[in-house]
């Protein structure tokens, strides 16, 4: 899929099918993670693939935001080095990870920002790390509408040269 389509038509999905993705696919998706562009280079981020069940289904418990990790076919767990560009960095890394999946028919939503330290016993990450987000993907339950957003127009959010000069 082209890199606009995916972002034109990407949706948060967090009803997924049965069904594994394939090795190869999961393999693109944390390599996009670990291709994206960081600050100096310096790529603040670990990435924990977790596949398995009871793993997953803890996660799904653990994580007040994201219970749907319990019926993902995967999560990633991305953890974050202390950098002041770690934010950036991480969320671009997140970023990458969610269109590729999306471009090759498997969905992902971002679940992160409440009660994720609960995680780290269950993961084994060592003190001093921070689980910036975990992302769970998986084949969408749903048919969804590719591209079918709620969107404010983008002359009220674009402007050119100046602000309230629109965007046209």
């Amino acid at each position: 899929m082209e890199a606009f389509k995916a972002v034109q038509t990407v949706l948060a999905v967090r009803k997924y099918q049965d069904k594994p993705v394939p090795a190869e696919t999961v393999r693109r998706i944390v390599e996009a993670a670990h291709l994206t562009g960081s600050s100096m280079n310096r790529q603040p981020w670990h990435f924990i693939v977790v596949e398995d069940r009871a793993a997953l289904q803890k996660m799904g418990e653990l994580a007040h935001t994201g219970p749907y990790i319990a019926q993902a076919a995967l999560a990633v767990a991305v953890v974050v080095e202390d950098s002041p560009y770690a934010v950036s960095d991480a969320s671009r890394a997140v970023q990458s990870m969610m269109l590729t999946a999306w471009s090759e028919g498997v969905g992902s939503n971002w679940v992160g920002f409440f009660n994720l330290e609960a995680l780290k016993p269950l993961l084994g990450i060592p003190a001093g790390l921070q689980i910036f987000a975990v992302v769970p993907f998986g084949y969408p339950l749903d048919a969804i509408g590719r591209g079918k957003k709620n969107r404010k127009p983008l002359a009220e959010v674009a402007h050119r040269e100046r602000f309230g000069q629109p965007f046209e």
